[in-house]
C-alpha cells in the first residue's frame, strides 16, 4: 500500500497527482493565454491609469477603453454564466485572471453593473428587464451607481427613509442618498426605497432601477480625505421611477438587496485588490534597500504571508460556488479579512514613505520621485480608510458571521 504522492512500481502517478498535474498544465495554458493577451492589450497609459487608482475604480476614461477591449475579446464578465454573455472559466480561472490583471496593473473597472447588478437581474430581473439592461452592462453602454446609504442609514439599511409613492404605474420618490460612489459618472443607480412602513424596518422597502438623467435627480459632490471626488449625495425631487423598473416584488426589496449584496462580494476578488497595494509598497520598500527599518521589513513579510493565506481563503470559497439566498458567511468573511488586511498594507507603505508622506496629490510630478510615492502613499491610506465601512461594515460582517455560525 503506498501513500497520497508515491509512484506505483510501474513508474505511473497515483490518480491525486494526475489531477493536480492536468489542473496545473491546464493553469499554465490559462495563464498564458492571458498574459499575452494582457501585453497586448494593456497599453502604457492604462497601466497608469491602473496604478494610480486610488479608491475603488481607475480613472473612468480607462475604465471605458478597458470595457471595450474586454467586452471585444469576450472577457468583460468572468463571473457571469456564459449563456448571458460569461467566459464559462471556473472560479480559479477567474482568480487567476484577476491575479494577472494585478500583476499587470490593469485599470480597476468601476464594475457595479457588472459585479452586482448584471447577475442579480440574471437571477431576478423579469425578460425585459434583461433584454433592456444585460447587454449595456456588457458593452459599457449603462454606468450603474448603487443608491443605497442615506445620512440616516448607513451600515444600518433598515434605517432606510427615502419614500417613494406608487401613482399609477410610475413611483414618485423623494428624499436622497449619500456615499454614492461614481454618481456624476454614472447613468443609472439602481436603490432601495421605502414603499410602506411594516412591523421591522427591513419590511416594507422596494429595489429600483433609475435613470440618473430623469427630472427632479440631482447629484452634488463629496470630496475624500485626500481630495479625491469619488462620493457623491443625490437628491430626489418628485422623481418618477416607472413600475416596469421594480426587481422583485413591492415592499420585498430587503431580500433583493441582500441578494445583490452576496452577489456582488461573491464576484468580488479582495485579494488582487490587496496585491496591488501590496506590490507598490514592495517596490518602495526595494528601493531603501538596507535603509528599511528591520520591524518594517516583519511587517512586510507578514503581510505578504497574510495574503497568500487570504487568496488560499478566497480559492477555498469559490470552489464551493456562488453562495445560497441566505448563506453569507464566506462573502463576509472575504469582505471583512480583505478590507482590514488592505488598511494594514496601506498603513505600512505611508510609513514606509517617511517623511515624504506630507506630499499632497498636487504635487505629483513637481518635485521628485519620492515625494510621488508619499503623496500617493498617504492619498491611499486615506481613501481606504472607508473600505471597513463601505458594503458592509467589519462589525456588521462579524455580526453576520456569528450569526451563521451559531445556526450551523
Amino acid at each position: 500500500m503506498r501513500g497520497a504522492g508515491e509512484t506505483a512500481m510501474d513508474g505511473s502517478l497515483p490518480i491525486d497527482l494526475k489531477t493536480q498535474v492536468a489542473e496545473d498544465a491546464d493553469d499554465t495554458a490559462f495563464v498564458a493565454e492571458v498574459q499575452a493577451f494582457l501585453a497586448e492589450a494593456l497599453t502604457e497609459d492604462l497601466r497608469q491609469a491602473g496604478r494610480e487608482t486610488l479608491g475603488v475604480h481607475a480613472d473612468i476614461a480607462a475604465c471605458k477603453v478597458w470595457q471595450g477591449r474586454l467586452f471585444a475579446k469576450g472577457w468583460i464578465a468572468p463571473a457571469w454564466p456564459k449563456a448571458w454573455g460569461g467566459t464559462g472559466w471556473t472560479p480559479h480561472q477567474r482568480f487567476l485572471w484577476d491575479r494577472e490583471c494585478a500583476r499587470n496593473d490593469a485599470p480597476i473597472m468601476f464594475a457595479g453593473g457588472l459585479r452586482s447588478l448584471g447577475p442579480l437581474l440574471i437571477e431576478m430581473g423579469t425578460p425585459d428587464q434583461r433584454a433592456r439592461y444585460i447587454p449595456a452592462i456588457l458593452s459599457g453602454e449603462d454606468i450603474w451607481c448603487q443608491g443605497f446609504s442615506e445620512p440616516g442609514a448607513g451600515s444600518d439599511l433598515a434605517a432606510i427613509s427615502t419614500r417613494a409613492v406608487r401613482d399609477g404605474e410610475a413611483y414618485v420618490v423623494n428624499g436622497s442618498k449619500i456615499w454614492t460612489t461614481g454618481a456624476h459618472i454614472s447613468n443609472r443607480m439602481f436603490a432601495i426605497v421605502r414603499t410602506a412602513d411594516g412591523e421591522r424596518r427591513q419590511q416594507g422597502l422596494t429595489f429600483l432601477l433609475i435613470d440618473m438623467n430623469s427630472p427632479g435627480l440631482t447629484v452634488s459632490p463629496i470630496l475624500g480625505l485626500a481630495g479625491e471626488h469619488e462620493f457623491n449625495q443625490v437628491f430626489f425631487d418628485n422623481v418618477r421611477v416607472p413600475v416596469a423598473n421594480r426587481v422583485g416584488e413591492e415592499n420585498d426589496g430587503w431580500s433583493v438587496a441582500k441578494r445583490l449584496m452576496q452577489l456582488a462580494r461573491s464576484n468580488n476578488t479582495p485579494p488582487a485588490m490587496v496585491r496591488r497595494v501590496l506590490r507598490r509598497v514592495e517596490l518602495a520598500a526595494a528601493a531603501l534597500g538596507p535603509d528599511l527599518e528591520p520591524a518594517q521589513r516583519c511587517r512586510l513579510a507578514g503581510l505578504k504571508i497574510e495574503l497568500e493565506a487570504f487568496e488560499g481563503l478566497e480559492l477555498a470559497a469559490l470552489a464551493n460556488g456562488r453562495p445560497r439566498l441566505g448563506d453569507q458567511l464566506a462573502p463576509s468573511m472575504l469582505k471583512m479579512i480583505g478590507s482590514e488586511l488592505h488598511q494594514r498594507v496601506a498603513e505600512l507603505g505611508l510609513e514606509i514613505a517617511g517623511p515624504c508622506a506630507v506630499g499632497a496629490l498636487s504635487a505629483v510630478g513637481l518635485a521628485g520621485e519620492d515625494i510621488d510615492y508619499g503623496a500617493r502613499a498617504v492619498a491611499k491610506h486615506l481613501s481606504v480608510r472607508a473600505a471597513t465601512i463601505y458594503s458592509g461594515s467589519s462589525e456588521t460582517q462579524r455580526n453576520v458571521i456569528a450569526q451563521a455560525l451559531i445556526g450551523r
